[in-house]
C-alpha cells in the first residue's frame, strides 16, 4: 500500500471514497508480493497494481461494487482451466486480494498512519479480512512499537495480534496471520492482514566518485534511503549526488560507527565501499564486518582485493567475517560504465536478499520466485 498511500490520503482528505484492493496472500508464482495495492477512485482513475496486469480489470470492477455496497470482499484469483486469460493469473500463481472502501468514516486513523510513514516511524495497519462472525470483517487496529490504536473486537484478540504484528514490524514483513475466532493462537476462524510500514532500507555508499553517483541513483530507484559519505568536502557535495537523500562529510569508519551506535543500522542495510583506498576502506570494513547488515561489498581490482584481505587479516578480522564481504563487488555482468557497474552491484544485493543464484533464468528450471 505504500506506493498508493499518498494518493489514498489525498482523496481521503478531499472527502472522497475510494476502493482499495490489497494483495494479502500469494501462492506459487504470484507476480506481486503481499502489500501490493491498487486504488480505484470515484472518477474511475486507477493507481497502483496488484498483479502486473493479470487481474486488474476484475479488481477494478470489484472495487466499484465494494464502494457502492460498503462491504469488503476477500477474493481469490488463479488460473482458469477454461480461459487463463479471462480473469486468472497466466503465470500459474494464486493471489488473495482484499478489497475495501476507504474514506473518513471507515479509516479515521489514516492521518496518523501517513504521519508515521512520512516521519520514518514504524507502523502496521492490521485488518480483519476473515472471521466466522462476518460483522468483524473490516475491523482495524493500528500498531506502533510502543502503542496501539483501535480494537479488533476483544482484548484477547488485540493482545495476541498486537504482539505478533510487532514481531512482523520489527523485521519489515507484511503477512496474513490466522487465529481462533477469539484470538486463540492455535485455531481457525479469524484471519488478519498485517501491512507493515517500516522505514525504507538504507544504502550507504562510501567514496564520492563517479561510480558512487550511479550507485546512489540505482539505490534510490530500488527504494533505498541513500547516504553518500566521504571525508573529502570538495567531492562530497549534494550537487554531485542529486539522487542521494543525504551527503555526509566525515571519515567513513567514524560515520558508520556513529550510525550503528545510534541504532540507525539494521539487517536490511546495504553497505557499498567504493573508495578502493586502504586508508579509508580498511578501517571502514573493520566496522562494517562487525555489524548485522544485509550486504557489505567493496570495489577494487583483484590485486586491490588481495591487499585488502591481507590488511583485514592483520587487523584481526576472522575468516568467517571475511566470507561476508563481497569483494570484488558485484556480479559478473561484463559491466564497464559506472551505470552498468551500479546494475551489477544492485543485482548482487538483490540476489543475496532473496537467495537468488545470479544465473540466467533461461538456464534454470523450477520456480522463478524463491
Amino acid at each position: 500500500m505504500r506506493d498508493v498511500l499518498d494518493d489514498v490520503y489525498r482523496r481521503w482528505s478531499a472527502g472522497e471514497t475510494v476502493g482499495l484492493g490489497t494483495v494479502v496472500a500469494t501462492f506459487s508464482s504470484a507476480p506481486r508480493e503481499p502489500g501490493a495495492a491498487m486504488v480505484v477512485a470515484a472518477d474511475g482513475t486507477v493507481a497502483g497494481s496488484v498483479s502486473g496486469g493479470c487481474v486488474e480489470g476484475a479488481v477494478y470492477e470489484l472495487a466499484q461494487e465494494v464502494v457502492a455496497e460498503r462491504k469488503p470482499v476477500l477474493q481469490r484469483y488463479g488460473v482458469s482451466d477454461n480461459d487463463a486469460f479471462a480473469v486468472g493469473l497466466t503465470c500459474g500463481g494464486i493471489i488473495d486480494i482484499y478489497v475495501e472502501h476507504v474514506d473518513r468514516d471507515s479509516m479515521p486513523e489514516l492521518p496518523e498512519v501517513v504521519a508515521s510513514v512520512r516521519s520514518g516511524e514504524p507502523v502496521a495497519v492490521v485488518t480483519v479480512i476473515e472471521h466466522e462472525r462476518h460483522g468483524l470483517v473490516g475491523e482495524r487496529m493500528i500498531v506502533w512499537p510502543d502503542r496501539v490504536a483501535g480494537t479488533l473486537g476483544s482484548s484477547r484478540m488485540d493482545d495476541a495480534v498486537a504482539d505478533d504484528a510487532r514481531g512482523l514490524l520489527a523485521t519489515g514483513r507484511t503477512a496474513t496471520l490466522h487465529y481462533g475466532p477469539d484470538g486463540q493462537r492455535r485455531g481457525e476462524g479469524m484471519a488478519v492482514f498485517v501491512n507493515s510500514f517500516e522505514p525504507p532500507p538504507r544504502l550507504l555508499v562510501f567514496g564520492a566518485i563517479d561510480f558512487a553517483a550511479a550507485m546512489a541513483r540505482m539505490g534510490a530507484y530500488l527504494g533505498y534511503q541513500v547516504t553518500v559519505c566521504d571525508a573529502r568536502p570538495v567531492f562530497a557535495t549534494s550537487s554531485r549526488f542529486p539522487d542521494a537523500h543525504e551527503v555526509v562529510v566525515d571519515w567513513p569508519h567514524r560515520y558508520l560507527k556513529t550510525e550503528a551506535e545510534a541504532g540507525r543500522i539494521d539487517a536490511r542495510t546495504a553497505i557499498t565501499v567504493l573508495t578502493h583506498d586502504p586508508k579509508f576502506d580498511v578501517p571502514l570494513l573493520e566496522v562494517a564486518l562487525g555489524l548485522d547488515v544485509g550486504y557489505v561489498g567493496a570495489m577494487g581490482s583483484r590485486k586491490t582485493h588481495d591487499d585488502r584481505f591481507a590488511r583485514l587479516r592483520e587487523a584481526g578480522i576472522s575468516e568467517v567475517s571475511l566470507e561476508r564481504l563481497s569483494s570484488p563487488i558485484g556480479l559478473d555482468l561484463g559491466a564497464r560504465t559506472p551505470e552498468e557497474t551500479a546494475v551489477s552491484i544492485a543485482a548482487e544485493i538483490i540476489a543475496l536478499r532473496w537467495s537468488g543464484t545470479g544465473r540466467r533464468l533461461a538456464a534454470l528450471s523450477g520456480r522463478i520466485h524463491n
